[in-house]
């Protein structure tokens, strides 16, 4: 006769084993998953454009965001942490990314933003090539799984110019 501890390992084996079945099948079903996501950004006002005084330019901006993530949700979806950013060049760097606003969608229900908000971030230059800049609005979302690898996305959705001098 076996003792209760020698029937229980083939039985915990067999559900880790299966456990880890699943968790393989939801990471490869999220491969094949294509959302289709609809969104769009502009720009509403700029609030203020000043020159710190470590010399850095300084822009806080108003903007309009519109967005349908819900088709980024599957069965295996915990969370969507969404973020827009503001990208341009300058002769430092080929790219500069500075995030605006960040959210995260806990379920589909939360999915469709429909926001004007103040940026939550201030756009910030390392230097004083903000004036007269072209930036390009980029939203980005992270899709975090209940199993399985983190799957990340981004869309450029507008573009605007900052002015030529500072306001206040």
């Amino acid at each position: 006769m076996h003792s209760w501890t020698q029937r229980l390992l083939p039985a915990a084996t067999t559900a880790a084993v299966l456990l880890a079945a699943v968790c393989a099948a939801a990471s490869a079903l999220d491969a094949f998953h294509a959302p289709s996501v609809q969104a769009q950004a502009h720009v509403t006002k700029i609030n203020r454009f000043h020159k710190q005084i470590n010399g850095n330019d300084k822009v806080t901006l108003t903007f309009n965001l519109s967005a349908n993530l819900e088709s980024v949700f599957t069965w295996n979806t915990k969370q969507v942490f969404v973020f827009l950013t503001a990208e341009y060049e300058n002769a430092k760097n080929s790219l500069n990314q500075i995030s605006l606003w960040d959210y995260i969608i806990p379920d589909k229900e939360h999915a469709n933003l429909q926001v004007e908000v103040k940026s939550k971030y201030p756009l910030i230059d390392q230097g004083t090539s903000l004036r007269g800049k072209k930036v390009q609005l980029v939203l980005h979302w992270y899709v975090m799984p209940n199993a399985g690898a983190m799957i990340q996305d981004r869309m450029a959705l507008s573009e605007f110019e900052l002015p030529d001098t500072y306001t206040s």
